[in-house]
């Protein structure tokens, strides 16, 4: 009976990221089943990591901004603005592709540095500030573009959306270096989730049991080799998988092990007790809005890579998109709640529905309505989990 006490433990303690998990692994089984298992297929596959990597980018900002009680509604147009500014340096001027690069997330620091501002050291709530910025920026761009979509960018720049690694270690019918990586990260999790344990025995809080942990674990370690495998089968390592892998792991570290990311729970767990306690509420405000400005940057890139283009209507709708993969990765709407990996894992879910939908033929109108009732729901629950755990009005 101790085995099901831990899992009910496990279920019931630690509800909104658990749940996330097996979400995700039905909504994966689900799709595969309706789409007779053409949303697994190498193809298919790859073409998901291409398609949704930018809003995954935004994820990981947008789900620092809402811990610390934040929301950012200009990172759509920040993403077009970006796009646009190195399409006119790349493309309108001849200068060389990385120029173009530098510039846009130049741009996106400048955007963050201006909203940071207003928001850290003016007192304006953010969204206000970022309403404001959504209609300048997206005002910016249709002026930097004079309105008129550019391309193409020079194949150096596609490469970042569109280029895959393969070959670099040989293989039979497949790529060894995306397994060998796959392997790589597995190592990388697992290190971080032991010492995430040892830290939490070493101050006597609660953890799972030890085999419970290692299922867990296993779990990941197989979910991540089956989709290495899939993309070693297909094209290879696509380039932008790599540099998505890289932020959640930087990002993951800096919110988790470091005193800025502690600074952001304290603010959005109680911003009057954060400021007693000696957090610089105004600095760690800034620069939230420097980040997420330079990883919108980060994302204008990578879409006007992948598009092949820059366009005023870029980016429309994005901030949304982030919004709700913060919140359906278990953010929650009050702030001090909320991880880097579960925005991935909730902007995945959108992903594989949208995609998954798609590939069924449903129309765009019938899949908004999808989303927007799975975001509700997501909020639904963080509301009833508050409540259910006394924490709630």
């Amino acid at each position: 009976m101790a085995g099901t006490s831990d899992i009910k433990e496990l279920l019931t303690r630690n509800m909104r990221s658990s749940g996330i998990y097996i979400a995700f692994v039905f909504i994966i089984v689900l799709f595969s089943i309706l789409t007779k298992g053409q949303l697994l297929s190498p193809g298919n596959l790859t073409n998901l990591v291409l398609q949704y990597s930018y809003i995954l980018i935004l994820a990981i900002g947008m789900v620092l901004i809402i811990v610390a009680g934040h929301i950012d509604l200009s990172v759509g147009s920040v993403v077009a603005l970006t796009g646009a500014v190195a399409a006119v340096v790349v493309i309108g001027n001849g200068l060389p592709w990385w120029v173009g690069v530098v510039a846009a997330l130049a741009t996106g620091v400048l955007v963050g540095l201006w909203q940071g501002f207003w928001v850290a050291y003016v007192g304006i709530p953010a969204f206000i500030v970022t309403l404001a910025g959504m209609l300048i920026f997206r005002g910016l761009t249709m002026q930097v573009l004079g309105n008129v979509s550019l391309s193409p960018f020079p194949k150096e720049y596609q490469y970042i959306s569109g280029g895959f690694l393969n070959g670099l270690l040989g293989g039979n019918g497949y790529d060894a270096f995306t397994l060998i990586l796959g392997a790589a990260l597995i190592a990388v999790f697992v290190i971080q989730q032991y010492r995430g344990r040892l830290a939490k025995l070493k101050y006597k809080q609660q953890v799972e049991a030890f085999w419970l942990f290692w299922v867990k674990n296993l779990a990941v370690a197989l979910v991540v080799m089956a989709f290495a495998w899939q993309l070693a089968h297909s094209r290879g390592l696509p380039v932008v998988l790599i540099l998505l892998a890289a932020l959640v792991l930087i990002y993951g570290f800096v919110s988790q092990r470091t005193i800025f990311g502690r600074h952001i729970y304290a603010m959005g767990g109680n911003l009057q007790a954060a400021r007693l306690s000696g957090v610089k509420t105004r600095r760690v405000n800034m620069w939230l809005f420097v980040n997420m400005g330079l990883l919108s940057a980060i994302a204008g890139i990578v879409y006007s890579a992948r598009s092949n283009s820059a366009q005023p209507g870029a980016g429309n709708m994005f901030e949304l998109d982030a919004i709700a993969a913060a919140f359906i990765g278990g953010a929650a709407v009050t702030g001090g709640v909320g991880k880097v990996h579960g925005a991935i894992i909730g902007g995945l879910i959108m992903a594989v529905m949208s995609n998954g939908m798609s590939i069924m033929g449903i129309d765009q109108s019938t899949q908004s309505v999808v989303r927007g009732v799975v975001l509700l729901i997501a909020v639904a629950f963080d509301v009833w989990n508050k409540k259910r755990s006394g924490t709630g009005a």
